[in-house]
């Protein structure tokens, strides 16, 4: 019974987090028409590659676990095509190679991911076990990247193109994660509780940057600074 209401209050929250997603997509395209030289500023590729395989992880785990859970798998996989296409805007305003690199390791991403869930009967122990590992690999580098994000707000200060909403949404996911993670049972489910976590913490400190860059005078004085 609580599996099925965690489940479907989790994917609520997903949907939810979706809109949060687009709306960082929104604003980037509403600066673009704006005509703002940079779309993007601010925004931390580092940090959205790692929100991308975050959500692409989670994707293969619930398709590699038993029962397929697809509480997990269609909602991450609509995440990570959302998030894609916030790295593809990410390639359009800066033409850098490290973006090129990161449209490249999306695309490696879906077509290997489609070819784990099209044979996953046969290779169930191994994809199981290669989304845990990605997983927590994820989870180190989505706290690298959050970081990243985090120090950049801090160096300018100002939040730039970065749209609290997404913050806000994702936070209420990762909540819903937490307690979805305990309905799943601990033994099954401790890297996505473990990730969600780490998620959580850095959404946290992100929005009160927001307040940070309103009343520090720190943060008036590298405004000035930046432009």
């Amino acid at each position: 019974m609580w599996y099925n209401i965690f489940g479907s209050i989790n994917t609520l929250f997903i949907f939810v987090s979706l809109y949060g997603i687009y709306a960082q997509l929104n604003k980037i395209w509403l600066r673009s028409q704006n005509g703002e030289k940079h779309p993007t500023d601010v925004l931390s590729q580092n940090q959205f590659t790692v929100s991308f395989l975050a959500y692409f992880s989670f994707f293969v785990y619930g398709y590699s676990i038993e029962p397929f859970n697809h509480y997990i798998v269609w909602p991450r996989l609509a995440a990570s095509l959302m998030v894609a296409a916030i790295l593809f805007e990410m390639w359009k305003d800066r033409r850098s190679g490290s973006a090129l690199s990161c449209l490249i390791l999306i695309y490696a991403s879906f077509m290997l991911g489609g070819v784990g869930l099209a044979l996953n009967d046969t290779m169930h122990d191994d994809s199981k076990n290669i989304s845990t590992i990605l997983i927590l690999a994820v989870t180190v580098f989505l706290a690298q990247g959050y970081v990243h994000q985090i120090r950049l707000i801090l160096k300018s200060g100002h939040t730039g193109a970065v749209d609290i909403r997404m913050s806000q949404f994702i936070l209420l996911m990762d909540i819903s994660t937490i307690a979805f993670s305990c309905a799943i049972g601990l033994k099954e489910s401790w890297p996505l509780l473990t990730l969600a976590c780490v998620s959580g913490v850095t959404k946290l400190v992100i929005m009160y940057l927001f307040h940070w860059v309103k009343v520090s005078s720190t943060a008036k004085l590298r405004r000035a600074e930046s432009y």
